[in-house]
């Protein structure tokens, strides 16, 4: 790696613990260099714009999060759970996410702020949302007697099975982030409540056919 490769990691690394601990009000492209002991200009050969800087810390989230899905995945596969049980420790571990990196969690989902960016951070979301799409195909129940299984017609069952069930999810891990659960549930754990969305969005009877 060369000595720029290794500033500009260090310059995310910076910015990273920076939005873990003060939010992302806290991470300014001034701050980041402070901390880091380099010249407040040198950020931005870099890094242009503070959008591209937020986009690389949060490319750095998603990799964390693809990491621990996949790591929960594998664990639970070779203990030989279900696949419905892949995915309720799946979506415990999004929401288990959420909870303990509740800044780097907002600012990944801050298209807003990020677009424009350079960052291709749709390229490395899209393979998150295609993991969480397998472990629904596989978890769903075989169509009715009848129904058809055209390949295409089962893959976008799938995937429409499964974005539902990822925007029940996040909202509970917002709910959860935010440390709002409890207000209205009595409790700030959130395990039954994802057991719950996942048994909902893999029943037959419910969403899109």
């Amino acid at each position: 790696m060369t000595g720029d490769g290794t500033l500009r990691c260090r310059l995310v690394e910076v910015g990273t613990a920076m939005l873990d601990e003060g939010g992302l009000a806290a991470v300014s492209l001034r701050a980041i260099a402070r901390q880091a002991g380099v010249s407040h200009g040198a950020p931005r050969r870099y890094f242009p714009t503070h959008a591209a800087l937020l986009a690389a810390i949060a490319g750095g989230g998603l990799a964390d999060l693809t990491s621990r899905l996949a790591r929960v995945r594998a664990g639970r596969e070779a203990a030989g759970a279900s696949p419905r049980e892949c995915v309720v420790h799946a979506g415990s571990a999004y929401v288990r996410f959420a909870r303990e990196r509740p800044a780097m969690f907002e600012l990944m989902f801050r298209h807003d702020i990020l677009v424009g960016s350079g960052e291709n951070l749709r390229g490395r979301s899209l393979p998150l949302f295609d993991a969480w799409t397998d472990l629904v195909r596989a978890a769903l129940p075989p169509p009715p007697a009848g129904a058809g299984a055209d390949p295409a017609d089962l893959a976008e069952r799938a995937r429409g099975r499964a974005l539902l069930a990822w925007t029940h999810l996040h909202g509970i891990a917002v709910l959860a982030a935010n440390d709002s659960l409890g207000l209205v549930t009595g409790s700030p754990d959130p395990t039954d409540l994802v057991v719950e969305a996942i048994g909902v969005h893999l029943c037959p009877d419910v969403g899109p056919r």
